[in-house]
């Protein structure tokens, strides 16, 4: 489900933050100096940046569904674009549940990041503005009251970022890591992911055991075990600082 897959997208970069900050390049801001930490780290805006935007790019896999959420954030414009990505990809789980689809969208992140600055926060804009619909913030029933809210928070977030400066030389890894684990988090399903697409080989992990989606194990177990972790994570990573 939607709210699983940006949970994970989260759960992924706050794991993986120490490790990634430490790459050449990966960090731009100079506050870090001005705390006094090592410029090989990422600051704490950057870690809920990019937790957010990897939790919003933990969707874009499912584009190929017209039915879910991803599809349904934007209205028309993003059903219709689904139904494209559907048409071209072979239908669900099909190349955009693959590891060469989450390398794509990586790479062409990072490039329209580098290039064009204004392309770069619109994308951090949408990622951020997924991740807060796929998590369900809103008003339960109220669907325009439910898109102002996400809407008002999106822009509140950004303006937050940019006050403190966040650099985004990691965005492109950020959208490709929460790509990929959505794919991962389809492999531990009955249906599995076409991994190596374009092999038409499903993987499925466990071999050969997979959950079903929507019911009470993802629902009632899962998602409050990825939630905890989350604030575990955050713990862990912000008390040092």
């Amino acid at each position: 489900m939607g709210h699983t897959h940006a949970l994970t997208g989260a759960v992924a970069w706050l794991a993986l933050a120490p490790a990634l900050a430490s790459l050449p390049y990966l960090s731009e801001s100079t506050r870090l100096i001005e705390m006094g930490v090592m410029a090989d780290a990422l600051t704490p805006a950057e870690l809920i940046a990019g937790a957010l935007i990897c939790a919003g790019a933990a969707m874009l896999p499912d584009l190929d569904h017209p039915s879910a959420t991803i599809a349904q954030t934007f209205g028309p414009l993003t059903w219709a674009l689904s139904k494209v990505v559907a048409w071209i990809t072979g239908g669900h789980r099909g190349a955009t549940h693959s590891l060469v689809f989450a390398v794509a969208v990586g790479i062409g992140a990072h490039l329209l990041a580098n290039r064009y600055p204004l392309g770069r926060d619109i994308l951090v804009v949408l990622m951020v503005g997924l991740a807060l619909r796929a998590i369900g913030i809103g008003i339960p029933g109220k669907k325009f009251a439910s898109a102002m809210v996400n809407i008002a928070l999106t822009v509140g977030l950004f303006a937050v970022f940019r006050s403190y400066e966040v650099g985004y030389a990691w965005l492109g890894l950020a959208i490709g890591i929460g790509s990929f684990i959505h794919v991962v988090g389809d492999c531990c399903t009955e249906k599995g992911c076409p991994v190596l697409w374009p092999l038409r080989q499903r993987w499925v992990l466990p071999y050969k055991i997979g959950i079903k989606t929507g019911r009470a194990f993802e629902q009632k177990f899962l998602a409050p075990v990825l939630s905890v972790a989350i604030v575990g994570l955050l713990y862990l990573r912000l008390a040092p600082l």
